[in-house]
């Protein structure tokens, strides 16, 4: 991912450096289970350790050479550890490490995105408590419907997150495992014990099966759900989108004293942090299908995952904590415009009240589909002629024959739209 969607916590978990000191930890962890097995001589792992260090350098010009990346580590751990060092790797093979490490640096990946899940929905919750009563109007198909609130809009997305944090968590755990099975996962060269011990060490679970390496189902999985949440990301996005339009202006990104929005129209104010996390949803989202195809390996397996995983491992959880950092700061500083959206809700002339009408006439006798003409004979005239809907409902004589006319009036109220937004509340923020 390039500099410009990177966060500095979350890069330094796909640098070299930090991916080589847990292959370090890895193999570690292992020789000292074997010492405690008396498989290797005891005092490896404390030589071993305070010899060892990583130079990164030295490692990829070994690379260079022998074309193996695994390799080309353990030569660099012996050149400073000395004959210690040949007791690392014993009865390993690389995937081993290689699978290990991806599932570690996957679940401290994970945890930074979950901290951005918490404090976006930390936002999203405040401006729903504001908001709770701030009149707008729904919108279905982009056309007026009824009214809501826009602290409803916002609870919507409260909870969508509040899912995403769970399929996340269940996402991490299913990545939590380590294999040290050996060559074909059988453990021929290697006792399961260690495996247990360096699964504990480093707070992961037994992988119950691996072939030479663990399954790929479990990364797809982890994948998917980044991409459930780009999606997520990309529906608020838009949303904002939508209603920072000239012609609505219901909200607004914040913009900048010294902020620029076009290099040609000085009068722009472009909700471009949303276009952008839109093009960032696209991007992670594209990463889902090769996840889920690097489910299919030959046999035990074959590295054609080995070059997808490289990158979409961090260009996936690099941009997804970009983009829930910067939906953060977006719904944070948002400008909100109640004024605007009472102003939207009268563009119609109430013909947003039409279904109360409509129940109202089959409560006096109507027959659904009588009283369904009417109402949208009337509501259509008040949508054509620019007329109050109420002015059109109290002429007509088939309605007022049947209900009074102060009854009639009642029926036009925003309290009646809003009377059970505390139930949706309640069961929504309840722990």
């Amino acid at each position: 991912m390039i500099e410009r969607y990177s966060r500095e916590e979350i890069k330094k978990i796909w640098e070299d450096r930090n991916k080589y000191s847990i292959w370090l930890e890895i193999e570690l962890a292992a020789a000292q289970a074997m010492e405690k097995l008396n498989i290797i001589p005891k005092g490896v792992v404390k030589k071993v350790k305070s010899k060892a260090k990583i130079d990164v350098k030295r490692i990829l010009q070994i690379e260079d050479k022998v074309k193996h990346d695994v390799i080309a580590f353990l030569t660099s751990i012996t050149e400073r550890a000395g004959k210690e060092a040949r007791y690392l790797h014993k009865g390993m093979t690389s995937s081993d490490v290689l699978d290990t490490c991806f599932n570690i640096q996957l679940k401290q990946s994970g945890k930074i995105i979950l901290k951005d899940i918490d404090e976006l929905m930390v936002s999203l919750k405040r401006q729903s408590i504001k908001h709770k009563y701030t009149l707008c109007i729904g919108r279905s198909h982009g056309i007026h419907a009824e009214p809501i609130t826009f602290g409803l809009k916002m609870l919507s997305f409260y909870q969508e997150f509040q899912r995403n944090k769970k399929r996340l968590e269940n996402s991490i755990n299913e990545i939590s495992t380590c294999a040290i099975s050996g060559a074909v996962g059988t453990f021929a060269n290697i006792d399961p014990r260690v495996e247990s011990y360096v699964a504990k060490k480093l707070n992961l679970k037994v992988e119950p099966i691996s072939t030479q390496i663990i399954p790929r189902d479990r990364h797809a999985q982890f994948f998917s759900t980044l991409g459930i949440i780009a999606s997520s990301i990309e529906r608020l996005a838009v949303e904002i989108r939508h209603l920072q339009r000239t012609e609505v202006l219901e909200v607004e990104e914040f913009f900048g004293k010294k902020q620029k929005g076009s290099s040609a129209m000085p009068h722009k104010k472009n909700p471009i942090l949303s276009e952008n996390l839109t093009g960032l949803a696209r991007l992670i989202r594209s990463n889902v299908v090769p996840a889920l195809e690097n489910i299919v390996l030959w046999h035990e397996r074959d590295i054609s995952h080995s070059a997808v995983e490289r990158n979409i491992g961090p260009d996936t959880t690099i941009a997804l904590d970009f983009a829930l950092f910067r939906l953060n700061s977006v719904i944070k500083n948002l400008s909100i415009y109640p004024k605007n959206m009472q102003k939207n809700l009268n563009i119609t002339n109430g013909i947003f009240f039409s279904q109360r009408v409509l129940i109202e006439l089959t409560n006096v006798g109507f027959t659904r589909e009588e009283a369904y003409r009417i109402v949208q004979k009337n509501a259509m005239n008040a949508w054509r002629q620019n007329s109050p809907f109420l002015k059109n409902i109290l002429s007509d004589k088939k309605i007022t024959n049947k209900i009074p006319v102060n009854k009639l009036k009642k029926l036009f109220n925003f309290s009646y739209h809003t009377k059970r937004i505390n139930i949706i509340f309640n069961r929504s923020l309840k722990k």
